[in-house]
């Protein structure tokens, strides 16, 4: 059975069990019942309904009158299925995919044209599936590692500046008054203020308060996080907090302690205890836990 017919029988709750599971394969099958479930709060930019109805009721008084309620239904039935294919059209070319991950979760994900973009803890990835031919572009919050196929130009847009590729592997991490692009592979153009920055493999493109910050070149082939650890060189010890509380869904508290000191060090992702050990030893600090929440203090 066709997808228009399978449509039209949905619409009329007439789906028999093999036609419902048909329905159900259709690439759009999500679309279709959001579609449906919100289509009463839609209206498309040009379309007037009760304009169109009322010319429709007009033209049939100026003829002779049908055998009571006998035109009523069809026209129910065909005026329905036109506004649910304009509607679909229209939600469907402007509805976005929105992937989101939370406290210490991660997960990679595939784009339309086989580039693929694993996302770190607490992050939100947003595209359009159905102009990505000819507009490869994401929005991010948060951090991601991008493989991106050859092709077009590429986009990543984060609230702090466009990181923009042509086929290439890199990272984008963009956090409250931080961020950060490391190129791992081929070119990678950052512009932020309206400045756009070439990065090379290894190059680094880090602001954190509004302020550059230089780095020394990367020299591994992918992101640590991607292995389960967060790495640091010469960073806040406020930004390696905000990471960890991330990983383990906790929240720490300090006592005595400068969170803009510097740290450089790691942690692991899987192991609560050693990592504590981790971010407090280097620093002659002692912690506590009660349920959720961390106390790191200096004695």
């Amino acid at each position: 059975m066709d997808r228009e017919t399978l449509i039209s029988k949905w619409l009329d709750n007439n789906l028999n069990p093999v036609e419902l599971e048909a329905f159900k394969q259709l690439e759009d099958y999500d679309d279709l019942v959001k579609l449906n479930q919100n289509l009463q709060h839609f209206e498309a930019d040009d379309f007037n309904t009760s304009e169109a109805l009322n010319n429709v009721l007009s033209a049939i008084k100026t003829k002779k009158p049908a055998p009571k309620n006998q035109w009523l239904k069809p026209f129910l039935r065909v005026a329905a299925i036109l506004a649910v294919c304009f509607s679909l059209y229209y939600y469907t070319t402007t509805l976005n995919t929105t992937i989101e991950t939370a406290f210490a979760e991660k997960t990679t994900i595939e784009l339309p044209d086989n580039s693929s973009v694993s996302l770190n803890a607490k992050s939100v990835l947003e595209y359009n599936k159905s102009r990505w031919n000819t507009n490869r572009e994401v929005s991010l919050q948060g951090e991601a590692f991008f493989k991106v196929a050859k092709g077009s130009s590429f986009s990543v847009n984060t609230s702090q500046g466009v990181v923009t590729v042509y086929g290439t592997q890199f990272n984008v991490k963009q956090r409250n008054n931080y961020f950060e692009v490391i190129c791992y592979e081929g070119l990678v153009g950052v512009t932020h203020n309206a400045k756009e920055t070439k990065l090379k493999p290894g190059d680094s493109f880090l602001i954190i308060d509004g302020k550059s910050i230089a780095k020394e070149k990367e020299n591994r082939p992918t992101p640590s996080w991607l292995n389960n650890e967060s790495s640091f060189k010469s960073m806040p010890y406020k930004t390696v907090l905000t990471e960890f509380e991330r990983q383990y869904n906790v929240h720490i508290k300090l006592i005595n302690i400068d969170d803009n000191q510097r740290f450089t060090g790691s942690f692991t992702h899987n192991n609560l205890e050693v990592a504590l050990k981790s971010i407090t030893l280097p620093l002659h600090l002692t912690y506590t836990k009660q349920n959720q929440t961390i106390t790191l203090k200096r004695e």
